[in-house]
């Protein structure tokens, strides 16, 4: 049975995770923070916590003016999603009673439960007229700073509004797949574009393994790699899967490797579903042996790509780990190197907005391996602008791309050849 308040009280939780112990979010799914919830009430938790993190600026802006000084942090949180309600239209009554049942019902700061209802009232009457008066929310200082050095401060400006209006669904077909009962937007990349899709599960085709979801920019790697019937082709870092079912839908011969017992169980489920096959490994990218017809790595990385899809990411990080992931990516590329044949090819891909993290990672490639060669005519696929090819062969993709759409995840990738 479905319970708004029960969603409300899920939300805020999410938010101390995130806010209070920097966790991720999905690090909380996985955890079993939902499981308890009417399916209707896990996807309205998930969106409340997502919009509350997304314009957290906006919010604590409004609140401000109503407060002496910050409660704790739970009490903080709930006047946040509270706000953010408010200031997106929802009746009044019923969002400051639930907050307030909240924060009544907390076992330490259940006495601020008036402080709560008389802040709430305030930002009923008020909150909504300065809301809509209020800047796009700018992104913490940690990874806004290294953006704006990396590609100017109007361009963060829009990455910053792609981020704050969230991300559209997209999908991949299987080869031949009519995907026309979706009723989405085809891309001119071929990705299917859906603005409003609810539960994924529940629509055409899901269940006969039609299609899958993933971001456009995602799918571009595994289309420029351009696998062949019959081709031997290992990927690294492959779950959740969408190019590995990429290739196999191709016809490659897929071995696909990831360290996460349960992030690979993932790709099984999602290879059964779509009748797929592809040889999976549970293990390190660094201690794989063999030779390939091509290797596709999409490394760990920052993920700062991904912050429209991801709001969870800027608030519970630092930053702190990109010196780590810069140098496991470089060692990560230099062994994939040595798993291409001859005459073959390296499919090189982060899902991040840093150039350490791509451009920079190629270029030292470059210099590395005598017998490397990044193929910019590989780039010229549908839908990708001549203008975000970069000067040292790769693809550079941003959120603020195609703004009249709906954006693209940040993306980098080079396709890397072997000379026979």
């Amino acid at each position: 049975m479905s319970d708004a308040n029960h969603a409300r009280r899920t939300a805020v939780y999410l938010l101390d995770q995130v806010l209070g112990e920097g966790r991720l979010l999905a690090e909380c799914y996985a955890a079993g923070a939902l499981e308890k919830l009417a399916p209707e009430d896990r996807a309205r938790a998930q969106r409340l916590a997502a919009e509350t993190l997304r314009s957290l600026e906006r919010a604590d802006r409004v609140l401000k003016k109503h407060l002496k000084k910050s409660p704790p942090l739970t009490v903080m949180n709930a006047l946040r999603l509270g706000t953010v309600e408010l200031c997106s239209g929802g009746a009044a009554h019923g969002v400051v009673n639930a907050m307030v049942a909240i924060v009544s019902k907390h076992r330490r700061h259940g006495q601020l439960k008036g402080l709560v209802n008389a802040v709430l009232r305030k930002v009923a009457d008020e909150g909504p007229a300065e809301w809509a008066k209020l800047r796009t929310p700018r992104l913490p200082n940690w990874i806004r700073k290294p953006l704006v050095q990396a590609w100017g401060a109007e361009a963060m400006l829009g990455m910053e509004a792609a981020h704050f209006a969230g991300a559209p669904l997209d999908i991949t077909g299987k080869p031949g797949a009519d995907l026309a009962a979706l009723g989405g937007e085809l891309l001119p990349t071929g990705s299917v574009r859906l603005a409003n899709a609810g539960q994924v599960s529940a629509l055409p085709g899901y269940e006969t393994g039609d299609w899958w979801v993933q971001d456009a920019a995602a799918a571009l790697p595994a289309r420029i790699l351009n696998v062949q019937p019959g081709e031997h082709v290992l990927e690294l870092c492959a779950a959740p899967g969408g190019k590995t079912m990429q290739m196999a839908a191709a016809g490659a011969k897929v071995t696909a490797v990831d360290v996460s017992e349960g992030r690979v169980a993932r790709l099984r489920e999602n290879l059964e579903r779509t009748g797929l096959q592809a040889e999976l490994i549970v293990g390190d990218a660094l201690v794989q042996t063999g030779l390939y017809d091509a290797v596709l790595l999409d490394a760990p990385c920052s993920a700062t790509g991904t912050i429209r899809r991801h709001p969870d990411l800027p608030q519970a990080k630092d930053g702190s780990e990109f010196g780590e992931l810069i140098e496991l990516q470089a060692q990560m590329l230099a062994h994939a190197w040595t798993l291409v044949k001859p005459g073959g090819r390296l499919m090189f891909c982060t899902c991040s907005l840093l150039p350490d993290e791509g451009e920079c990672q190629v270029e030292e490639a470059l210099d590395m391996f005598p017998e490397m060669a990044a193929d910019r005519e590989a780039l010229d696929v549908p839908g990708v602008d001549a203008g975000w090819i970069t000067e040292e062969g790769g693809l550079r993709l941003r959120p603020d791309y195609w703004p009249e759409r709906g954006g693209m995840d940040g993306f980098y990738m080079a396709l890397l050849r072997k000379s026979a």
